[in-house]
């Protein structure tokens, strides 16, 4: 393709099929793309996989696909992919946080049962052994039940932030709390 070709162009040799065009498109805009998933996902592989997730949409929509300002098209759209992407994997991460949760409160038979008392002091022991931030944000979250956001909010943290300190908190307490837990 030649260099002086316009975005207009590409999308109307890009509707017809014009795989040429196709690669001009990626060559122009992979690295910006890139920049704006990783910056959100924090994770090169991630980033990669979705802005290839956002290039083979673009090829199969080519036709029905409404594009008016190509980068503005391409930016809008890695970014909703990035966000549902996150979303996914908030949603995936509290399900997880659920089941741990739930392992913990469950009781079984008589001689299995842990004392209520003994595991609060457990629990104590083990916070205490978190740094203090990371306790902070998990009491926070998993005692006042307060959302990601206003955690972040009230402690002048990123979300991420939030989410990986919650994150650090649970596996280092189903790490530490295996002697409380029944695979029944």
């Amino acid at each position: 393709m030649k260099a002086e070709i316009t975005d207009d162009e590409l999308v109307c040799a890009l509707r017809e099929g014009d795989a040429r065009a196709f690669g001009e498109i990626y060559n122009r805009y992979w690295y910006k793309l890139f920049g704006v998933a990783y910056q959100e996902t924090g994770s090169r592989e991630d980033a990669e996989e979705l802005v290839h997730d956002l290039f083979e949409s673009v090829w199969n929509k080519r036709q029905q696909a409404q594009i008016r300002h190509l980068s503005s098209y391409l930016v809008v759209s890695i970014k909703h992919l990035t966000t549902n992407y996150i979303k996914s994997k908030i949603t995936r991460r509290r399900y997880q946080e659920h089941l741990i949760l739930n392992e913990l409160r469950q009781t079984e038979s008589t001689d299995e049962t842990v004392n209520f008392s003994d595991l609060s002091k457990a629990i104590e022991e083990v916070m205490k052994k978190l740094p203090e931030k990371t306790c902070e944000v998990f009491t926070l979250s998993r005692f006042e039940n307060q959302p990601v956001k206003d955690i972040a909010r009230r402690l002048n943290l990123s979300e991420k932030a939030v989410e990986y300190h919650i994150t650090k908190s649970l596996k280092v307490l189903q790490e530490q709390l295996k002697a409380y837990h029944s695979d029944n």
